[in-house]
C-alpha cells in the first residue's frame, strides 16, 4: 500500500500551477483552490476581490517513496518568479502571492533550506522574497478551474505565453 502526503503550494493562477505537477510519477492529485485567508470556503469571486486573505493555491497528494516533498519543492521554484511579492507575471494582487504551506516541521526545514540556496546561488539578480507559512485550511476551487489546462488548453496557453514562460526559459532552461 502507499504512503501519501500532501504539499500545498501558492504561486499565481492556480491554472498555471496544476500541469507542471499534475503528470509526474507519484502524484496521486492536483486540486485548485484557495488558502491562508480568513473566510470560511470562500468563492473565486470573493477571492479575487481581495477581502479574504486567501491566495490560489494548488493542494498535490503524492507518494513520498515515489516523488519527495524535496523534488516538489524544486518544480515550484521552476514555476514562478521568487523575487516578486506581491503576484506572479500578470496576475497581480495578494490572491497571487508566491507561498509554500508547511504541514510539518520536516517540509518546513526542506522548504526553508532549499529557498537558503535558492537566495545564495545567484540564479536571481533580486532577493527571494516567497513566503513559507504553516497551513491553513485548503477549500477547493469551484469544478470549472479544477484541471483547467486540460479543459481550456487555448486559455491556458495564453495564461502561460503572459511571461510565465518566458520567465521560466529565461532563469530555469539550463536547470532541465
Amino acid at each position: 500500500m502507499s504512503k501519501e502526503e500532501t504539499a500545498i503550494f501558492a504561486g499565481g493562477c492556480f491554472w498555471c500551477m496544476v500541469q507542471p505537477f499534475d503528470s509526474l510519477l507519484g502524484i496521486k492529485k492536483v486540486v485548485s483552490g484557495y488558502t491562508g485567508g480568513h473566510t470560511v470556503n470562500p468563492t473565486y469571486e470573493e477571492v479575487s476581490s481581495h477581502t479574504t486573505g486567501h491566495t490560489e493555491a494548488v493542494k498535490i497528494t503524492f507518494d513520498p517513496e515515489i516523488m519527495s516533498y524535496q523534488q516538489l519543492v524544486q518544480i515550484y521554484w521552476q514555476q514562478t518568479d521568487p523575487t516578486d511579492v506581491m503576484g506572479q507575471f500578470q496576475d497581480r494582487g495578494d490572491n497571487y502571492r508566491p507561498v509554500i504551506f508547511v504541514n510539518s516541521p520536516e517540509q518546513r526545514r526542506i522548504a526553508e533550506q532549499s529557498r537558503d540556496a535558492l537566495a545564495v546561488s545567484e540564479q536571481f539578480d533580486d532577493p527571494i522574497v516567497t513566503k513559507i507559512e504553516d497551513v491553513a485550511p485548503f477549500y477547493p476551487a469551484e469544478d470549472y478551474h479544477q484541471d483547467f489546462y486540460r479543459k481550456n488548453p487555448e486559455r491556458y496557453a495564453q495564461e502561460e505565453a503572459g511571461g510565465r514562460d518566458t520567465f521560466k526559459k529565461a532563469h530555469w532552461e539550463k536547470e532541465n
